[in-house]
């Protein structure tokens, strides 16, 4: 056997439930996705937290207790197969090390945790679709005058 790869029960055992943790800024929010692998129906809890200073706060959770200051502005949306931490008017004083901590009922693999370090500047802007959402209006009175505007132009013609 080759002596590079690591023997196949340490992989079954390493299954990762979490398969990525990542940040972005949503106007003044900062927006933490958490997406993990579905692999049964029980129900998942989740805990956010942020380590700065060497101090852990809790940010969300359903497993131990969040702490006020933060709890007060954020929130946590649960997706299929993605739990994201919304933290309102995000500061430079918000920077540090953000986990995503997800337990499955019933699920004896253990606590799956993952790490990401989250500064200001180096954050890069949520990706397109949650704005669609909210300026779905928008769109949906520019696809509907689309049709009139052809039209326009025809009778110009």
């Amino acid at each position: 056997s080759n002596p590079l790869l690591p023997p196949p029960v340490l992989q079954a055992a390493h299954c990762q439930m979490i398969k990525d943790l990542s940040a972005c800024l949503l106007g003044q929010n900062l927006r933490v996705d958490c997406r993990y692998e579905n692999k049964t129906d029980n129900p998942l809890t989740y805990e956010f937290s942020i380590t700065k200073d060497n101090r852990k706060h809790i940010i969300q959770s359903t497993i131990n207790v969040s702490e006020n200051i933060y709890r007060s502005r954020s929130n946590v949306t649960m997706h299929k197969n993605l739990v994201c931490l919304h933290l309102q008017s995000f500061t430079t004083s918000d920077e540090g090390i953000y986990a995503c901590e997800l337990r499955i009922t019933n699920d004896y693999t253990g606590n799956q945790i993952r790490n990401i370090t989250v500064i200001k500047d180096k954050l890069e802007k949520c990706a397109g679709f949650s704005l669609l959402i909210q300026n779905t209006s928008w769109l949906l009175l520019l696809l509907l005058s689309l049709p009139l505007l052809q039209a326009v132009d025809f009778v110009s013609l």
